[in-house]
């Protein structure tokens, strides 16, 4: 029988086979003697050496069944090194030809996060160095629809692959074409030294924080793993933060202090102090005077610090492309992003002016960015602050170019883009606004707070008078996001890993704010998911600390009223609803007896350690609850409550 017939066979009854009794059974002598016999054969045709082997499961049946082919000068065995791979979907649907990697021995060896890191080295390696593979596959990536860890294992490291669907399966012809052109590929991986250097350099590092991402020169060990510019401990999911607290707490030093273990106080970071006069955005992204009879731009402290992020960008030598609909693409891989540091733009009392209309343009243009990533590569753009129609105003005597810091052919190919499709937001600028609530500063409407991540600052870092010489805990060292729009695929190294534990949660809590103006929508969820992509909680008391800093940073700061407005239709309080629907969701860590001594790791604070064997690990009890207590305590106690202190 012809192959794509026994593999057509094979497929439409693999889904039946694995509800019946493994041994012996028919489908699985079909994949391994004849299905995977005729591979075998047409392999040793061209490379009599290599190892074919074929496999739907040992004494029970596998979730993903596979036929690999090892060439012994790589590797012999299917849990480490480089090799191809027929891998057949879990339910039925089709299967793909992969250049993939073996990851069982690396995350036995250096554990899970290093692992996961040296796979996305290898993979950007080997695709710079066979850039023809990049054109060869016909998938941006490997969807196996996999139940079990080990099935999904095959899909991250997954280098090149070409998929063919159950229902338009290829010709044989066009198969073993496909597979002997896969060989050719997989014969100049022999001539790379990127498994021997990586393993290496990995052998002498002991903290996993050093296995960065850069993969230039990787072939020399030195350059493995080679340190970045820095090292943050977790990315936010939104690039504009609201630390709001009392007097003197700290928060502008905060922003300074994230300055300085991300980057540079001198290089990227930038103190800009609002003015209460300030109520439209030329105030703060500049504007275009024509006092002088020629029109010229008057730059700001901001679009200057905006613009030097910018050139940050430019100076990691990533590429500039145009997208279909005309916005300015960035173009680069996770290796680029390792040496482009974080811009902190803190905008010191925030809301000393009106912050929807100083900050009108810049709310709407953050919600345009976007990020696209395949494999280990990644694209980003936003919609543009300045236009490109407003520089063109401004003619051929306009000094704008060296006002933005761009003079010099370094950045002849940045202003040309600029000149043609404008100045968007960087990825890499995070805006920080402190913020002291009182009768002397205006308040935040919904618009801004669902557009921002927002702390209270007691709360997160709060001031310890007996630790003022000596302390004991110190912040984590934040840095940007790397998506704005998060997919299944992204979940599936967290403990939530399709995302349905967040979405029940979200849903109980929506529920509690059915019919008032605090509901939530789809921006939510995609933050909370977002939340849980940039934490990667491993277990549920991790997710519940996710959980629990997402209601105090998204969800309770839109909340804010008198008796009437924090009570439903039915007579129904919506501050007791919301106490209730989190013990009820944080259970799991709840001691009874006294919610304030539910237990959960804090994740922007880590204690500090002189002992090595020490866990880092902050335990702190839960915020929400108290913080709803608070508010109802005010609303009882003065007819009207809010979240800001």
């Amino acid at each position: 029988m012809p192959l794509i017939q026994d593999i057509e066979r094979f497929l439409s009854s693999w889904k039946d086979a694995c509800k019946e009794t493994f041994t012996n059974h028919a489908i699985a002598e079909l994949f391994k003697v004849d299905i995977g016999g005729r591979v075998k054969t047409f392999v040793h045709t061209k490379h009599p050496d290599f190892i074919v082997k074929a496999s739907v499961g040992a004494g029970n049946w596998a979730n993903v069944p596979w036929i690999s082919m090892l060439n012994p000068r790589i590797t012999t065995s299917t849990k480490d090194g480089v090799y191809p791979v027929y891998l057949f979907k879990a339910d039925g649907s089709g299967f793909y030809l992969s250049l993939n990697q073996g990851t069982t021995n690396p995350k036995d060896k250096y554990g899970k996060v290093v692992s996961e890191k040296r796979s996305e080295v290898i993979v950007q390696h080997i695709r710079n160095e066979i850039p023809e593979l990049i054109d060869w596959e016909n998938v941006d990536y490997v969807q196996l629809n996999a139940s079990t860890s080990l099935g999904k294992s095959y899909e991250k490291p997954n280098i090149a692959a070409k998929f063919y669907a159950f229902d338009n399966l290829p010709e044989e012809e066009e198969l073993f074409n496909d597979l002997t052109e896969l060989l050719y590929y997989y014969k100049r991986v022999e001539t790379l030294s990127i498994l021997d250097s990586i393993d290496t350099k990995l052998s002498e590092v002991n903290d996993s924080k050093q296995l960065g991402f850069n993969t230039n020169n990787v072939d020399e060990p030195d350059n493995v793993g080679l340190s970045v510019n820095f090292t943050p401990d977790i990315f936010i999911y939104k690039p504009f933060l609201l630390l709001a607290g009392i007097s003197g707490t700290g928060k502008t030093r905060f922003v300074r202090k994230q300055a300085e273990a991300t980057g540079s106080l001198a290089d990227t970071y930038c103190l800009s102090s609002v003015r209460p006069d300030w109520h439209e955005p030329s105030d703060l992204l500049g504007y275009i005077s024509r006092l002088n009879g020629t029109p010229q731009f008057v730059v700001t402290d901001v679009l200057f610090f905006i613009v030097k992020a910018w050139r940050e960008i430019f100076s990691a030598k990533v590429k500039f492309e145009v997208s279909k609909n005309g916005q300015l693409e960035v173009i680069g891989d996770n290796k680029d992003l390792g040496l482009i540091r974080p811009y902190w733009l803190c905008l010191d009392e925030m809301n000393l002016a009106p912050v929807e209309q100083y900050f009108a343009d810049y709310l709407s243009i953050l919600e345009t960015r976007s990020w696209s990533w395949r494999g280990g590569s990644f694209s980003y753009s936003s919609d543009p602050l300045l236009k490109s129609s407003t520089i063109s105003q401004l003619g051929e005597d306009s000094t704008l170019r060296e006002d933005l810091g761009l003079q010099g052919s370094t950045y002849d190919m940045a202003w040309e883009m600029f000149e043609q499709y404008g100045i968007g937001i960087p990825f890499n600028l995070i805006v920080a606004g402190t913020v002291n609530m009182d009768e002397t500063t205006h308040g935040f409407s919904r618009k801004v707070i669902d557009r921002a991540i927002s702390f209270d600052f007691g709360a997160f870092f709060p001031n310890s008078f007996d630790e003022f010489f000596s302390p004991t805990i110190q912040n984590k060292a934040l840095s940007y996001p790397l998506q704005a729009q998060v997919s299944q695929l992204d979940l599936e190294s967290t403990c939530d890993r399709n995302g349905e534990k967040s979405i029940v949660f979200l849903k109980a809590i929506n529920e509690s704010l059915e019919s008032t103006p605090f509901e939530l929508a789809y921006r939510a969820l995609n933050e909370l998911l977002l939340a849980v992509v940039c934490a990667q909680p491993q277990d549920d008391k991790s997710l519940i600390a996710m959980w629990d800093d997402f209601m105090m940073c998204k969800v309770l700061p839109r909340i804010e009223g008198d008796s009437d407005k924090l009570t439903t239709a039915g007579g129904e309080e919506i501050l007791i609803k919301l106490k209730a629907v989190l013990q009820s969701q944080f259970a799991s860590i709840l001691n009874r007896s006294d919610s304030n001594l539910i237990q959960r790791p804090d994740l922007y604070r880590e204690k500090i350690i002189t002992d090595s064997n020490s866990e880092k690990t902050l335990n702190i009890p839960c915020r929400s609850i108290s913080k709803l207590e608070w508010m109802q305590q005010r609303l009882v106690s003065a007819t009207f409550t809010s979240f800001w202190p």
